[in-house]
């Protein structure tokens, strides 16, 4: 047996390696920080000032807008969850122009080495 020719795992390995090495790669975490990070931090402070205000501005929170029953409380909770939808669709469409062409490549590229050496998974 020749200890010259390098095991499959070897070369999988360092194929993975070399790949999040890579320029492509780097970018790939780029794109998925520059929208992750930013829209975390948004959401929060929006949050934030719905909790603060809940705490601290009850006055301004009871405010009737329409109605007995409606009040800017009400909205400002509701628009917790218009928001929370609104941000999972910019995401789907923002990974869908910029974060999904390019994880597909590299995927590909990857795929390539392991379909030489899949086996059985259990």
């Amino acid at each position: 047996m020749s200890t010259d020719t390098p095991s499959p795992a070897t070369t999988t390995r360092e194929r993975y390696v070399a790949v999040q090495r890579s320029d492509e790669f780097a970018g790939l975490r780029r794109a998925l920080r520059g929208f992750v990070f930013p829209m975390t931090v948004a959401f929060f402070l929006w949050y934030a000032l719905y909790v603060i205000l809940s705490a601290y501005a009850r006055g301004f929170m009871g405010t009737k807008l329409f109605g007995s029953n409606i009040n800017v409380a009400l909205v400002f909770g509701l628009l917790q969850f218009v928001s929370t939808f609104l941000i999972a669709w910019l995401y789907a469409r923002y990974a869908d122009r910029r974060i999904d062409p390019v994880a597909d490549r590299i995927r590909d590229e990857i795929g390539e080495v392991n379909h030489d050496h899949d086996g059985p998974r259990g």
